[in-house]
């Protein structure tokens, strides 16, 4: 009597488990929503388009017709890639801004990606005194605001006489490194333990289990922190513009974009160009690293 109950219960939810994901995959895959799709992807896809093909058109065309009008007058130009890049910037031209940028980005991901994956190796599976309080410690930090922390670490910087890129380094590490240990974390608490049960047998320590067996395993993991903390660092002003102000020898590519709409706000032609400069970089490493982001979402939703 006690045990038959759950074991008539079960096949009754798996089969409403079934009969509700199989309706949900047939809405999905319907026509119409694949239209609704299509139609999202045209609409979100149409600025962009608009920003792309201004920027090749010329500055008495930009300012008589709308761009929609060159699909069918084509008249394209590199001008205004030539003069966004060169001359048109304050001095050292768009360049210099984009040669910061890269100075800024690549160290504040890969910083952070290094010590977040060795703190959440060392909470997932290594055994010390206060490790649960203190990994709470970290992910709670997460709740502290990025504007109330500007002016302490601005004024730690100038008393310590902290160069401007290095600023910018520990800024963005700083803030990265909470919610970065937490998702690597939940990550590895995923590899199974009889893995690294067995490399502690065959006589691997810590370093030795971290580098052979865990890090080839965490490999979409990572490329998914790095591809969102490569968005968030190359297209941050606030960070930049309060560390490493507006110089060109400091300033990224926003910095340079603000610039470029205060003072020329009217030059259209020269500010698609220097937008389209900025957004070709982001899109080509989150085409070159999607199959790693994909995969490292879809791993933290499979479990057992």
């Amino acid at each position: 009597m006690t045990t038959s109950a759950p074991t008539a219960v079960v096949p009754s939810v798996a089969r409403t488990i079934s009969t509700t994901a199989s309706r949900g995959k047939k809405r999905l895959t319907s026509p119409w929503a694949s239209l609704a799709a299509v139609v999202i992807a045209v609409l979100w896809t149409l600025p962009t388009l608009g920003l792309l093909v201004t920027s090749f058109r010329e500055e008495t065309d930009i300012r008589r017709t709308g761009w929609w009008t060159a699909l069918s007058d084509p008249t394209f130009t590199l001008d205004n890639y030539r003069e966004a890049l060169g001359r048109e910037s304050g001095g050292g031209g768009l360049v210099d801004y984009l040669v910061n940028s890269f100075v800024i980005t690549v160290p504040s991901v890969v910083i952070p990606m290094v010590l977040a994956a060795l703190a959440a190796y060392a909470f997932a599976w290594i055994h010390f005194p206060g490790r649960d309080f203190l990994f709470i410690a970290v992910f709670a930090l997460q709740i502290v605001p990025i504007q109330v922390t500007l002016i302490p670490l601005l004024t730690l910087f100038v008393q310590g006489d902290v160069g401007e890129f290095v600023r910018i380094w520990v800024a963005h590490s700083t803030f990265a490194l909470p919610l970065a240990v937490f998702l690597l974390h939940n990550f590895m608490r995923d590899v199974p333990a009889e893995l690294i049960e067995a490399a502690r047998v065959d006589g691997a320590g810590h370093v030795k289990t971290f580098f052979s067996v865990v890090l080839p395993l965490m490999t979409p993991a990572l490329a998914a922190f790095g591809i969102f903390q490569f968005l968030w660092v190359w297209n941050d002003l606030l960070v930049a513009l309060t560390f490493a102000g507006g110089t060109p020898q400091t300033a990224p590519m926003t910095v340079a974009l603000a610039n470029l709409s205060g003072t020329r706000g009217t030059d259209w032609y020269l500010l698609s160009a220097g937008a389209f400069i900025s957004i070709v970089i982001p899109v080509v490493v989150f085409l070159a690293l999607q199959r790693y982001f994909v995969r490292g979402l879809l791993a933290g939703s499979v479990k057992g």
